[in-house]
């Protein structure tokens, strides 16, 4: 399994992933889930994958030399290279996607093996703004917003909560990196499928490449820093927190009140009781 997050701002991206795969217990191995495709001062594309890792890879490889016929008669082929907007290197992507599941799918099938893969391509080519977009196994795809700000793939449920309680389209690059990392913090505590080292980019809007690229492992000193202090801190919030009062003490913030429309669980103390 794996985990991966990516953030888009006003400001820029964010992206950061896991490395850790398995097959079972005893077939756990690292591969990374992020590539990075940059021609200075004209695009900045980057893609995270999840799933099956031989799609996945298979993706990958076929990507840089897909092909999406021109619409004119006669014009240049569509590439990742030439497209003149996100969108349609999503669907170069979505492409080469559909050519995986056309040559291997059927074996697959045959093998008892879901045909699955999930991948977020994002990045900002000259002469429009940043895009990023989520692509499924069929290479369909869907485009963030400002509403929701960020895609996840892999196992997300664990990192989702801060995501969805600190990141806005107005949040700084920053700010958004270290909740991308506490997100990945939480779920690395919750889940051993999800590994170090990640992969971490952060991209600053129209600057169409990025230095801002490291890769951490457990002996990062901020990572460690971060994981220590984000789980002393919940702690401390946690206590501060009031314990439920059920012994008939004084408080402000009663557990046990009558609900508004609904009534307390009924307990069944005999044969002859019905719950209805």
């Amino acid at each position: 399994m794996t985990y991966c997050v990516a953030i888009k701002l006003n400001a820029g991206l964010v992206f950061l992933s896991d490395s850790r795969t398995n097959a079972g217990l005893d077939q756990i191995s690292s591969f990374r889930k992020m590539m990075v495709y940059e021609n200075t001062g004209d695009r900045f594309m980057v893609l995270l994958s999840a799933g099956n890792l031989s799609i996945s890879q298979s993706v990958r490889e076929i990507l840089q030399v897909t092909k999406l016929p021109c619409a004119e008669e006669g014009g240049e082929a569509l590439t990742i290279w030439n497209a003149t907007s996100m969108f349609d290197v999503a669907r170069v992507l979505g492409a080469a996607v559909r050519r995986i599941y056309d040559r291997d799918g059927e074996s697959l099938q045959r093998a008892g093996v879901d045909f699955n893969v999930s991948l977020i391509l994002g990045g900002q080519i000259k002469g429009e703004g940043m895009r990023l977009f989520q692509v499924y196994s069929a290479g369909n795809f869907i485009e963030a917003t400002a509403e929701t700000p960020y895609f996840q793939v892999g196992e997300s449920k664990y990192g989702k909560p801060v995501l969805d309680r600190v990141i806005t389209p107005t949040t700084p690059l920053d700010e958004a990196a270290k909740c991308a990392l506490v997100s990945m913090d939480s779920t690395l505590k919750s889940n051993l499928s999800v590994g170090l080292p990640l992969d971490l980019v952060v991209y600053e809007v129209d600057q169409f490449a990025s230095e801002k690229i490291v890769c951490i492992d457990e002996h990062n000193p901020y990572f460690r820093m971060l994981h220590e202090s984000w789980g002393e801190r919940l702690r401390q919030v946690f206590d501060s927190i009031e314990d439920p009062a059920w012994n008939g003490r004084a408080t402000e913030v009663p557990l046990r009140v009558d609900p508004i429309r609904s009534q307390h669980l009924k307990k069944i103390t005999s044969p002859d009781e019905k719950l209805i």
